[in-house]
C-alpha cells in the first residue's frame, strides 16, 4: 500500500483548493459563511476540467533539504524568479523591472493581440497551471495569471539567443534588451544557472502558448521553438550527444525544461527502470551477504567442538597412569621448566591485549548498527572504486565512447574503461544537482544520473585525476583550473537514497576485480590492514615475542642451553 501511495504521488495535485481555505487550517481566523462558499466553490469544477488536470503529473518540486544543505545557492535563483516558488523572494523581486521590459519586447512579436489577451488564456488554464506544482500556490488566479505571461515572455525572449540555426559563441552573445539605466550587461551565465534549477521552472506549454501568437502558423511557432530548444540544450547539456533538433511532439511531452534537459540525457530503458529488477537485485545480494554470515558462525562453532573434543580425549587418557610414574613426571625437567614460566605474567598480558582487540572489533560493530539503525543521507563515497590515477598506474587505458550514459563499460581484455564525454562549464555545478534533485523527486526505481554522478565522484579525487581524463578526451574542462573540476564533483556527495543500475554496478566490480587481482594491490593492501592499521595486533605481536623470551630464560635456568645463550643469559 505504501509503495502505491509513492508511486502516485505525483498525480495529487491542490489546484482546486483555495489558498483562503488552507489558511482554516493553519488557524486563521475565517467567516463560517466565507468558509462554506470556498469549499462549494471547490466542487463547482467541472468534471473535464478536473479529470483533465488529473492526468498532469507534478513536475515541479522543492529541493530537499539533504540537498540544499552542502550547497543552498546551487538551488535558489540569484538573479531572476521564473515560476511561483521564489516571485516573493525580495532579494530577486528589484529585477522584475527588467522581466516587464522583456515583456513589452516579446508584445511586439505578437499578431494583432495585446499581452492581456495572454493573460486571460492563462487565467482559464488557472487549475492546469497549478497542477504542475507540488506545493500549493497561495495566490489568485489573476495574480497568477499575470506573473506566468511576464516570466513566460521573458523565457520565451531568452529562447530568441538560440534562433539561428548556429547559434553565436557565447562570448559575442549579448541581450541587448536587457539592460539597466546605465546601459550595463546582465551576467548571461548567472540566467542560465536560473533557468535550469529545479524550483525555477515554468511549464513549457505556456511558452508555446507565447509562440503561437508570434507566428503565423501554430506549425511554424512548434518548428522554430524546437530549433531554438535544441540550441539551449545543446548548450547547456553535460553530454553533447543529444538531437539536433527536438520535435514538437516531445516538447509537448515534456513539462519543463530541466525535464527535457533530463529526458534527452537518460531516455525511457525499461529494462533499467523496471522496479521488480531493482528490488530482486537488492534481495538478493542481502540474501547472499545473510548466506555468508551463517556460514562463517558455523564455521567457527565446528572449530571450537573439535578443540573440546580433543581436550577431553588427552585428560581421558591421563586416567591410568600409575601413580610412581606420575610423581617422575612431575619431577622431570619439562615440568620444572613449565612450573618456572610467569604464568600470571603471561595471563594478565594476554588477557589485556586480547580485550583491547575484541573491545576494538565490538566498537566497530557497534559503529555499524548504529549507521544501520538510523537514517543517514548516503554519501557518494561510499562506492568503492579506485581513482583515475590509481587505475592508469595500474595499467587501465581510459577511451571516449558514444551513445551516452549506456555505454559504460570495461573491457577486462585490452584493460580499457570506456565513459561519456563530459563538458565542464562555469554553469555545469548548477544544472548536474539541479538534475539530481528531479531524477530523486520524479523517479520511481533506480537513480541512473545520481549513480553515474556517485561513480564519477569515486573515480575523481584530484586534478591529477582531472588532467588525465581531459587528456584521454573524456573531460572538456571549460573551468579555472583542473582543481576547480574536481571539486566539483567531489562536491556533489550527497544523494537521498543508495541506488543499484544494473549496468553500472556491473562497470563498477568489474573495474575493482581487475584492480584487486594486481599484486602490488594486494601487498599494499594487507600491509595497510594487518600492520599500518592494526596498532592492537602490533601490540599483541609485542606481548607474545616478550612472552617467548621469558619461556628461553626459563628453558635455559632449567636445561642446558647453548654456550651463546647462556653467555647471553649470564651477561
Amino acid at each position: 500500500m505504501q509503495s502505491q501511495l509513492k508511486k502516485h504521488k505525483h498525480y495529487f495535485s491542490m489546484a482546486f483548493v483555495p489558498s483562503a481555505l488552507l489558511s482554516t487550517c493553519n488557524n486563521t481566523p475565517l467567516d463560517e459563511q466565507k468558509w462554506v462558499n470556498l469549499v462549494r466553490s471547490t466542487f463547482d469544477v467541472t468534471e473535464e476540467e478536473e479529470s483533465h488536470v488529473t492526468q498532469i503529473p507534478v513536475s515541479v518540486f522543492a529541493v530537499p533539504k539533504v540537498l540544499t544543505a552542502s550547497k543552498p545557492e546551487a538551488y535558489s535563483p540569484q538573479l531572476f524568479a521564473l515560476g511561483p516558488y521564489h516571485h516573493w523572494n525580495a532579494q530577486l523581486y528589484e529585477m522584475e523591472q527588467y522581466k516587464l521590459i522583456t515583456a513589452k519586447l516579446a508584445q511586439r512579436r505578437f499578431k494583432q493581440v495585446r499581452l492581456q489577451n495572454v493573460v486571460d488564456e492563462f487565467a482559464m488554464h488557472e487549475h492546469m497551471i497549478r497542477s504542475y506544482y507540488h506545493r500549493h500556490l497561495q495566490m489568485n488566479a489573476d495574480t497568477l495569471a499575470w506573473m506566468m505571461a511576464i516570466d513566460t515572455c521573458f523565457l520565451s525572449e531568452f529562447l530568441q539567443n538560440y534562433a539561428t540555426k548556429h547559434p553565436p559563441r557565447k562570448a559575442t552573445r549579448t541581450m541587448s534588451h536587457m539592460v539597466d539605466c546605465k546601459k550595463m550587461k546582465l551576467c548571461y551565465n548567472t540566467i542560465l544557472k536560473d533557468i535550469f534549477m529545479l524550483e525555477n521552472q515554468i511549464p513549457l506549454f505556456l511558452v508555446r502558448s507565447i509562440f503561437h501568437y508570434q507566428y503565423r502558423s501554430m506549425e511554424h511557432a512548434d518548428d522554430e521553438l524546437s530549433k531554438m530548444l535544441s540550441g539551449l540544450l545543446n548548450e547547456i547539456s553535460p553530454f553533447k550527444e543529444i538531437k539536433n533538433c527536438m520535435s514538437a511532439a516531445d516538447i509537448l511531452h515534456r513539462a519543463h525544461l530541466l525535464e527535457l534537459l533530463y529526458y534527452t540525457i537518460i531516455p525511457d530503458f525499461k529494462e533499467i527502470i523496471l522496479d521488480t529488477s531493482y528490488v530482486e537485485i537488492i534481495n538478493n545480494d542481502h540474501r547472499d551477504e545473510i548466506e555468508e554470515q551463517e556460514s562463517d558462525l558455523n564455521n567457527d562453532k565446528k572449530q571450537v567442538k573439535e578443540l573440546i573434543s580433543l581436550i577431553f580425549s588427552l585428560v581421558s587418557r591421563l586416567k591410568g597412569v600409575p601413580s610412581h610414574l606420575a610423581k617422575k613426571i612431575f619431577k622431570s625437567r619439562p615440568i620444572n621448566f613449565i612450573t618456572k614460566i610467569p604464568w600470571f605474567f603471561v595471563a594478565s598480558t594476554i588477557k589485556s591485549s586480547a580485550e583491547k582487540i575484541i573491545e576494538g572489533g565490538s566498537n566497530q560493530m557497534e559503529e555499524h548498527g548504529d549507521e544501520n539503525s538510523q537514517y543517514k543521507p548516503p554519501l557518494a563515497a561510499e562506492i568503492t572504486i579506485p581513482s583515475v590515477s590509481d587505475l592508469s598506474r595500474a595499467g587501465v587505458q581510459f577511451a571516449p565512447v558514444e551513445g551516452g550514459l549506456t555505454r559504460i563499460n570495461f573491457d577486462p581484455k585490452t584493460f580499457t574503461l570506456y565513459l561519456p564525454v563530459v563538458s565542464l562549464d562555469s554553469y555545469s555545478d548548477v544544472v548536474l544537482r539541479n538534475l539530481v534533485a528531479y531524477e530523486a523527486s520524479i523517479v520511481w526505481g533506480p537513480l541512473i544520473f545520481a549513480r553515474f554522478i556517485e561513480f564519477m565522484n569515486g573515480i575523481i579525487d584530484t586534478e591529477e585525476d582531472v588532467r588525465i581524463l581531459c587528456k584521454m578526451g573524456i573531460l572538456e574542462n571549460r573551468m579555472k583550473s583542473d582543481c576547480e573540476a574536481a571539486d566539483l564533483w567531489n562536491g556533489m556527495n550527497r544523494s537521498l537514497r543508495l541506488t543499484k543500475v544494473p549496468f553500472l554496478d556491473s562497470v563498477i566490480d568489474d573495474v575493482n576485480k581487475f584492480y584487486d587481482d594486481i599484486w602490488s594491490v594486494k601487498c599494499r593492501r594487507l600491509m595497510k590492514k594487518y600492520v599500518f592499521s592494526s596498532w592492537q595486533i602490533l601490540i599483541f605481536l609485542a606481548t607474545i615475542l616478550l612472552l617467548a623470551l621469558s619461556c628461553i630464560q626459563a628453558f635455559c635456568s632449567v636445561y642446558k642451553c647453548n654456550p651463546v645463550l647462556s653467555s647471553l643469559q649470564d651477561e
